[in-house]
């Protein structure tokens, strides 16, 4: 006698019902084979199964066919997934790559056919179990056996009138329904006849007399594969038909292609959040799950259903051209009472113009460099680093950020350069509050010595007014890169520079540097989703 008695899971009965709607999705018509046609093929098969036995064994040429049929079939499955390959790339590199480092973690494999094909085969061998689960549910709301059903009520109505069952309610369903039913497998009662004068009762003591129920997957090309294969078929036309409900019901009211519907949604939705966060303890759950639950169980009723669609026809259908026209009140108020922005948001960019000074004329005059993002201030770190500013040569050349556009014709020059200076905490320039409105670099001596290399008498650095004019007496002395500067006197400290200075306030030297800021405004634009990144 056999430890284990294999039995799949593959639902017998009739097919997984799919769902009609009442715009129903296109679908592929696929042929229905007549009568003729299913015993025709049903004779096919039966013979060449009884036929393939006594063909094998007379000799290897039948083998040998089938393995060079089999190896023609590996071929053609190689030269489609190059084909594949080449019309639909997968990019290895693209995908993220587990770094976990986790054990038992493998990589994923690209798509073959072969895998797909394996890999179909498998899970339609095995996904019978879900569709048994799906038909037992359906029987059971449909009232087949009301028995059945009521003893469902029975147990939710106890679960909804004391909650705290619910975490009991996995482990008596794995005791009812799984060790149970494989106990009395293993230990099956005695068969009798009910006319003897002696009636045996089940014993539930003793060695097991049969052997333990196992699940197996079904065989392929087997009845109850294509049962499996038909109920799949039924499932995935199930969820298109929700899927394309939920698209056409749901997604325009919450995806603000209308965006009055959408925005009065969110306001219903918002005050039933609110509603809800006051009044949610207040609420008999309880009572209303359990009167839900019994309207939906008793609504599937047939009965039930033949009085639901006669009341449909008396009382509802009269009444559908009232409802429309209650919809169409509340979409007219939709649009009187929710009100948008027409006017698009603007936001108030900036750009700097920079200029240098010309080292080239004795004039010392300024020639443009270029228009930057940044102002380039003598402590901004690209003039720290030592790199050159970056942005265009021209004016024409500056374009709006991405997504918005230009909502003036012209740029205008900033007239209140002080108040940007100050809000970039800007120092070491000189602000002009009047003409250009230019924003000066502070002339730095030691900046000139250090590119020139010079060494200036400690005498000049004295900060008495008698002194300024000895400044045309400084003594120059060349000196190689490195060189220290001698003196025969003690230098007096150098005054301490202000943060910033006004123009007028300047003593006529500057650096190498002037920016002033011009602003234009820019408004956002509709941006399509292919455009996107």
């Amino acid at each position: 006698m056999d430890d284990y008695n294999t039995e799949s899971f593959v639902n017998r009965d009739d097919p997984i019902p799919t769902i009609i709607l009442n715009n129903p999705s296109p679908r592929p018509e696929t042929p229905t084979p007549t009568a003729s046609e299913k015993r025709g093929a049903g004779h096919d098969s039966s013979q060449s199964d009884t036929e393939t036995p006594s063909r094998s064994s007379g000799g290897g040429g039948i083998r040998s066919r089938f393995s060079a049929l089999k190896e023609k079939a590996r071929i053609q499955d190689h030269l489609i997934e190059k084909l594949l390959s080449q019309v639909v790339p997968l990019d290895d590199a693209e995908m993220p790559k587990d770094s976990s480092g986790l054990p038992g973690r493998t990589s994923k494999p690209n798509f073959t056919l072969a895998t797909m094909s394996n890999n179909f085969r498998r899970f339609n061998s095995r996904i019978g179990v879900v569709f048994v689960f799906q038909a037992r549910v359906i029987r059971l709301l449909a009232w087949r056996r009301p028995t059945q059903t009521m003893s469902f009520l029975a147990v939710y109505t106890f679960v909804c009138l004391d909650p705290s069952l619910l975490p009991l309610l996995p482990l008596a369903i794995l005791l009812v329904a799984v060790l149970v039913p494989s106990f009395v497998a293993r230990h099956p009662a005695a068969e009798f006849n009910l006319t003897h004068e002696q009636a045996i009762s089940y014993a539930a003591y003793g060695p097991p007399l049969a052997p333990a129920v196992t699940v197996k997957p079904v065989k392929e090309l087997s009845r109850d594969f294509f049962h499996n294969m038909r109920d799949l078929q039924n499932s995935m036309e199930d969820f298109s038909q929700m899927h394309d409900a939920v698209v056409r019901l749901v997604v325009p009211r919450t995806n603000f292609s209308n965006e009055a519907q959408s925005s009065a949604l969110f306001v219903v939705l918002f005050a039933a959040c609110l509603f809800m966060s006051i009044a949610a303890n207040l609420l008999p759950w309880r009572l209303i799950f359990l009167l839900a639950g019994w309207a939906a169980t008793c609504a599937g009723h047939p009965m039930v259903q033949k009085q639901l669609e006669t009341a449909h026809k008396k009382h509802v259908q009269p009444q559908e051209e009232k409802a429309k026209q209650a919809a169409t009140r509340v979409e007219k108020w939709i649009e009187r009472d929710v009100i948008l922005d027409s006017a698009p948001e603007t936001r108030e960019v900036e750009i700097f113009e920079l200029q240098r000074l010309s080292s080239h004329t004795s004039s010392g005059e300024w020639e443009p460099w270029l228009f930057s993002a940044s102002p380039y201030d003598p402590l901004s770190p690209q003039r720290i680093a030592g790199d050159r500013p970056t942005g265009t040569r021209f004016f024409e050349d500056v374009r709006p950020p991405q997504g918005w556009a230009w909502s003036e014709k012209k740029w205008a020059l900033d007239l209140w350069s002080r108040e940007w200076v100050e809000e970039r905490i800007i120092t070491s320039v000189e602000i002009e509050t009047e003409g250009e409105r230019w924003v000066y670099d502070i002339y730095d001596e030691k900046n000139d010595y250090n590119k020139i290399g010079v060494v200036i008498d400690g005498s000049t650095f004295s900060s008495n007014n008698d002194n300024n004019n000895n400044t045309n007496n400084k003594v120059k002395t060349a000196v190689d890169d490195g060189a220290v500067p001698t003196s025969t006197s003690t230098p007096t400290p150098k005054r301490p520079k202000p943060s910033w200075e006004e123009g007028e306030d300047g003593d006529g030297r500057r650096g190498d540097w002037r920016r002033r800021r011009w602003v234009r405004l820019v408004k956002r634009k509709f941006v399509s989703r292919d455009a996107l990144p």
